[in-house]
This record gives C-alpha cells, sequence and structure tokens, in this order.
C-alpha cells in the first residue's frame, strides 16, 4: 500500500466551502504516481505505457480545506494486461472517498494493450491486496 499526503489548496474549494468533487479524481491519479513508476520508472512521456480506462468515485463525506489529506492506494486486481488501483481518501480519521480505477499496460505505437511480465508484474503484485 502507498500513502499520499495532499495539502487543500484554497482554489481546490467551491462556493459551499468544502472541496469541489471535480478535484478528487486529480487528487487520486497525483497518488498514483508511485504505481506508475513501477510500469515506467523514468516517467518519460516518450516511452509511456499506461492507460485509465476507467476510474469511478464514491464520494461519502465532505472534504474541507482545513486539514491535510491521505490518500491510501493499492492494487486490487491483476489481469494480463491490465490492473485495477484501489484508493481511499482520509481527512482527519474520515473515510471521505473511494476510488477504483483500471489501468492498462499500452503500447501506443500499436495501439493494443500488451501483458504485464517479468518484474513488472512481480513489483506489482507486491502491493496487491
Amino acid at each position: 500500500m502507498f500513502s499520499y499526503t495532499i495539502t487543500p489548496r484554497v482554489a481546490d474549494t467551491d462556493a459551499l466551502g468544502h472541496i469541489n468533487n471535480t478535484v478528487l479524481p486529480c487528487w487520486f491519479e497525483e497518488a498514483r504516481t508511485p504505481l506508475f513508476k513501477i510500469l515506467n520508472p523514468t516517467m518519460d512521456f516518450n516511452n509511456w505505457n499506461l492507460i485509465l480506462a476507467r476510474m469511478e468515485v464514491d464520494y461519502l463525506k465532505q472534504i474541507f480545506f482545513h486539514s491535510q489529506v491521505e490518500v491510501k492506494s493499492w492494487i486490487s486486481r491483476m489481469g494480463n494486461s491490465s490492473f485495477d488501483i484501489t484508493q481511499e481518501l482520509w481527512q482527519d480519521g474520515n473515510l471521505c472517498a473511494r476510488s477504483k480505477s483500471v489501468i492498462v499496460h499500452f503500447d501506443f505505437k500499436t495501439q493494443k494493450s500488451v501483458p504485464i511480465v517479468g518484474t513488472m508484474r512481480s513489483d506489482l503484485e507486491a502491493h496487491l491486496q
């Protein structure tokens, strides 16, 4: 499991005074970076090999500007060429949101998914829960 801390910005709030719902997908993406580095250690966009195929977010509680947010991330399913990342967003001891994303290992030259093999697979499986 990976843990990532985010400090909410004033710009993340909306007219109701809480964090806007459009901000959470960005936070979840930011917290997936350590998992992205397993498949693309240099984070070189010229050699990028991942696509987001699906993302769902459950909004459970309001999130506020006043304190930091912890995003917990782990692999919840491993397929042949794709995997699921489950994430939870916590603030002040409260589970505020949950997300599941499907990430595909992808070859942009052939426009096809490719199997996850070798150390990439074993490194991802180390975070499987």
